[in-house]
């Protein structure tokens, strides 16, 4: 097996809070959120070619992982995340973090664990919209 695979095996034997599904899933939601959202990322220094690269902050991640949930699996977001362990944007921060230990993704100097707590409440973010026309046709 490959060092990348061994890691996540590790991860899940220490950690038994989140399913591997949550794990793919805040990896998925990055990509979406830079791919179909496009969001703004802040600019950060490298860390060894001194290039400039694009970064989402804890409270873009927040958000662009709410709207994939959405996209992905509708009304039913919030009972497909609390399946795999994920209740508060508190638990993408843990999942993020425990993914920057296994060095699958990266943060930068000014990144917090603590940016990812109390971004939305689930039970609002995942509610049904429902709205009113007044057009009768």
């Amino acid at each position: 097996m490959n060092e990348q695979v061994l890691a996540i095996i590790d991860l899940l034997q220490k950690d038994h809070r989140y399913h591997l599904e949550a794990y793919q899933f805040v990896r998925e939601g990055l990509g979406y959120a830079q791919k179909v959202m496009k969001m703004p990322a802040t600019k950060e220094d490298g860390s060894e070619s001194g290039a400039k690269d694009h970064h989402l902050t804890g409270q873009q991640l927040c958000v662009a992982l709410k709207e994939y949930a959405l996209d992905r699996y509708g009304y039913l977001a919030q009972t497909v995340l609390n399946s795999w362990g994920i209740f508060t944007t508190s638990d993408f921060g843990e999942i993020v973090y425990n993914l920057i230990r296994i060095k699958e993704m990266r943060k930068s100097k000014t990144d917090r664990r603590e940016d990812f707590d109390d971004q939305f409440e689930f039970e609002d973010a995942f509610q049904p919209r429902f709205e009113l026309s007044s057009d009768a046709s």
